[in-house]
């Protein structure tokens, strides 16, 4: 018995492995779409790209999701963006971006997953979130000055961010999330990475207003239902006002 879930548990393991390979291999795809095949003027497909790399996504296959994105050669993209909006379990309000080449699979399917939550109609909820540009970073000097860095960058928000918050920050090394005006993401995202700070995210999106207060059950709830719509392949991202 033992011996099988050993077999089970790798199983999984390696499903989850390959369905944030296809993830971020989408990722890259949409962001050349939205931002061009230029790595240095995409800081979105830039932070996708090293994400990749840390996977052992191999060069060609970047360079294909690269140039199906941007529309260079035969094999161009044709994918559909649309916002879902709603709520999970206790009243957690959050904005989901698909991006999808059958709306006809995609529409049921999020219906189906927000059995247990509300899932509402366009521009039901977004007044509870603000539209912002959001870069993530980490720099390796525990030291580092997170506000002047903040300022220089020209954000207008910056927190600290750990590795239990994000893993792709390393343990013991200084993380951190600015947000700035969504014209901005592109060169705060520059000045970052010239003055030392490895950027892992860079892209517009979603961040709550205020957060519901939740005991520990209704977060594991929570989290179990926004577990499920991240799964889904044609989701890209999920926003929701809980920490």
């Amino acid at each position: 018995m033992g011996r099988q879930w050993l077999h089970a548990k790798r199983a999984i393991v390696n499903l989850k492995k390959g369905q944030t390979v296809g993830k971020i291999v989408k990722e890259i795809t949409v962001a050349a779409k939205l931002g061009g095949a230029d790595q240095a003027a995409n800081a979105r497909l830039h932070a996708a790209v090293e994400k990749a790399k840390k996977q052992s996504v191999t060069r060609d296959v970047i360079e294909r999701a690269i140039k199906k994105g941007a529309g260079i050669g035969d094999d161009k993209l044709v994918l559909e963006h649309i916002v879902f909006e709603g709520y999970a379990p206790h009243k957690v309000p959050l904005i989901v971006e698909v991006m999808t080449d059958n709306h006809q699979r995609t529409a049921p399917e999020m219906r189906q997953l927000f059995k247990k939550g509300i899932l509402g109609a366009a521009g039901s909820n977004k007044f509870l979130f603000e539209h912002v540009g959001i870069v993530e970073a980490h720099h390796p000097d525990t030291a580092s000055d997170l506000e002047a860095a903040g300022i220089e960058a020209g954000a207008n928000e910056f927190e600290p961010l750990s590795h239990a918050q994000n893993d792709d920050i390393p343990e013991g090394v200084a993380g951190a999330r600015f947000l700035t005006d969504r014209t901005a993401v592109h060169a705060a995202s520059v000045w970052l990475k010239q003055n030392g700070w490895t950027v892992i995210t860079a892209e517009i999106g979603y961040v709550a207003k205020s957060y519901p207060e939740l005991d520990d059950t209704a977060r594991a709830e929570v989290g179990e239902f926004l577990q499920a719509i991240e799964d889904n392949d044609d989701v890209q991202r999920v926003w929701a006002a809980v920490k």
